[in-house]
């Protein structure tokens, strides 16, 4: 890490925020890195598509870098910006509800189907790392793709994220005292599904970091920076 980026990394987030919205470029890429698994993994919670979660974060970006003098430090940037994703990625569900609807009342069959293991990342895999490994992954992330949207977004946020009940609130848009319960029943669901020594592994899920977390800071640098 250069001097540069190391002062940046040091800064309050009202600070970082006033360079942002000043387009200085380090600042910009540290929010953005520092983000972005986060994010990911909040967009993916709503959209369980890996490539629709990539472009609501990415889109997400660039609405709250325009609108970076708004935010006021009255929570954390992290926060901000996770309120900023989950919105997005809630209109790009109500509308793909929207679109299937119309389809159907056509009577068009949706079909959705994926291409790749489900949330299969770009984290190097080490060289020891064996296939009942991968499979666990596998076994965990369909597991939480199988809960209940509203169980799932809080699930992800406050048992994969690590955010406090206040912040996951917050993001939502719900109760805390929601949040507790959504958790609870979350946590018996999976209990159903998973044994204990699986559910301790969740940590390491729905990575999002190598080329992929590289790509995305990239492509939302450009967007800023060009507009």
């Amino acid at each position: 890490m250069t001097g540069r980026s190391q002062m940046v990394a040091a800064l309050r987030d009202v600070e970082l925020a006033r360079l942002c919205a000043a387009r200085d470029e380090p600042a910009l890429r540290h929010v953005i890195t520092a983000n972005n698994q986060r994010l990911f993994r909040a967009a993916w919670s709503i959209l369980k598509d890996r490539s629709e979660a990539e472009e609501a974060v990415q889109s997400a970006y660039l609405r709250a870098f325009d609108r970076i003098d708004d935010y006021e430090g009255r929570s954390a940037l992290s926060t901000w910006l996770t309120s900023i994703v989950i919105n997005e990625a809630l209109g790009r569900l109500r509308a793909n509800r929207r679109r299937r609807v119309a389809l159907e009342e056509q009577g068009v069959a949706v079909l959705e189907t994926y291409r790749e293991a489900l949330m299969r990342g770009s984290e190097p895999i080490a060289p020891d790392a064996n296939v009942a490994r991968q499979q666990l992954r596998q076994l965990l992330e369909q597991a939480v793709a199988g809960l209940p949207q509203a169980f799932r977004s809080v699930f992800v946020l406050r048992d994969v994220e690590g955010l406090s009940v206040e912040e996951t609130a917050e993001v939502l848009g719900i109760p805390a005292p929601t949040v507790k319960t959504r958790l609870h029943r979350a946590r018996l669901k999976l209990q159903e599904a998973l044994a204990p020594e699986v559910r301790s592994a969740l940590v390491g899920a729905f990575p999002f970091a190598g080329a992929d977390c590289v790509a995305m800071t990239e492509r939302v640098l450009t967007g800023i920076l060009m507009r």
